[in-house]
């Protein structure tokens, strides 16, 4: 491992000689936007891959935005590169074909031999690893800012071409004030139905803080989750969690505080998307219980997380691999929580027939500030009257018993 530049990481990068290099970066708030910049500026023509990319990303006209999970800085982007995959299978693909030429991370600075990957492990460990089969290039940013996080986020410096130490403010997730009405009944809603001893997953939004503020007074959680934000953390306050039991996640935003909290946080697991997303894994989890949302869902309880009007908005991320493994945990339940109003598209969220592709399905029970439509058990025309009388608008639940005939489930 060799100290450098900014300028000697994007000599190493081009010297690679690739006519279009795919550069694999850190994503989510973890991105090491300065090397990121130094190297793309050197390089005519680039695959620029990294996961939910946030804005201000330096993306040149010869960069194509590539990604599995589009976020707001390549969302519309005319040149996005987008590769459906759940997140669980990522990793096999830098092996084949999303083979890295570079790999870039951000990272602590070394300590005995080693640095951490701090909030962002996700996909990372796969991507050096494919890199290193492959002589690329892996050049890491040391930033003292980085919290120091263990488990599969600490890698030996070995592994490393070159590390240039560049000190930066990290991205932040600001804490909601709080939530809307609807959201509040939904969070209300699923909460009710976690039991002491469960383990969550959630991600962040106002949906997933109801949920989390729900449950302040179970004892006993556990967190086996794709990521987590500072929901966790008041659990933690709250006395939710439990002690002994590792919280294991892939990768980590919120606020400065719960930077803080996490770093050199022994109870803290990052681990690597191939094991927090294994389906497999997740069904191991006592009481799994699992929290997603949607764009929209049908009647037959096929959920589009992914697109609008055709076009991709997000992507698989982890809903399948959670849906799947919740589902078969012992005492698990996989739940699908949304509005049943969407309030800028000003259409119902519960629709005969999704005309996009399917993210998710076979769900425990869809809830909306309505109610909880439960799925899992019944035949498909009780899932579509519970769709109808429990989780749907009743501005569209007459029209949506006509649909539901006509597709012979009333």
């Amino acid at each position: 491992m060799q100290s450098m530049t900014l300028d000697q990481a994007a000599s190493l990068v081009e010297a690679r000689g690739a006519a279009e290099p795919r550069v694999v970066a850190s994503g989510n708030f973890a991105t090491p936007v300065p090397l990121v910049e130094a190297v793309l500026a050197r390089l005519p023509r680039a695959r620029l891959h990294l996961l939910n990319a946030q804005p201000g990303l330096p993306v040149h006209d010869g960069v194509v935005p590539e990604t599995t999970f589009v976020g707001p800085g390549f969302r519309r982007h005319p040149r996005l590169s987008y590769v459906p995959s759940r997140l669980s299978m990522v990793p096999r693909l830098f092996h084949g074909a999303l083979r890295p030429d570079a790999v870039l991370l951000h990272t602590t600075p070394p300590r005995d031999g080693r640095v951490s990957l701090g909030l962002e492990c996700n996909i990372l460990p796969g991507a050096v690893e494919a890199a290193r089969a492959v002589g690329a290039p892996v050049v890491a940013m040391a930033n003292p800012r980085m919290p120091w996080t263990s488990g599969d986020a600490e890698l030996s410096v070995d592994l490393l071409d070159g590390l240039v130490e560049v000190e930066a403010p990290l991205l932040t997730h600001p804490a909601r004030a709080g939530v809307d009405d609807a959201s509040a009944a939904i969070g209300a809603r699923v909460a009710a139905e976690i039991r002491d001893g469960s383990t969550l997953q959630a991600g962040i939004g106002e949906v997933p803080d109801a949920v989390m503020a729900g449950i302040a007074q179970r004892r006993g959680l556990r967190v086996w989750t794709e990521m987590f934000g500072d929901g966790v953390l008041r659990l933690e306050q709250a006395g939710a969690l439990d002690p002994d039991v590792p919280l294991v996640t892939s990768f980590v935003f919120g606020t400065a505080e719960l930077y803080a909290w996490v770093h050199d946080n022994p109870r803290v697991r990052l681990t690597r998307t191939e094991t927090t997303n294994s389906p497999a894994r997740i069904a191991q989890q006592p009481r799994m219980t699992s929290v997603n949302t949607a764009l929209q869902v049908d009647l037959l309880d096929q959920a589009n997380a992914s697109r609008i009007r055709a076009r991709i908005y997000s992507g698989f991320g982890g809903q399948t691999d959670f849906t799947v493994g919740a589902s078969h945990s012992e005492g698990g339940r996989a739940f699908m929580a949304l509005r049943s109003w969407h309030p800028r598209a000003d259409v119902s969220t519960i629709v005969p027939l999704v005309d996009e592709p399917v993210t998710s399905f076979q769900h425990s029970a869809v809830v909306t500030e309505q109610g909880v439509a439960w799925i899992a058990g019944h035949d498909e025309r009780a899932q579509a009257r519970h769709l109808i009388e429990e989780a749907a608008h009743p501005s569209v639940r007459d029209e949506l018993w006509e649909e539901a005939a006509a597709l012979g489930l009333a």
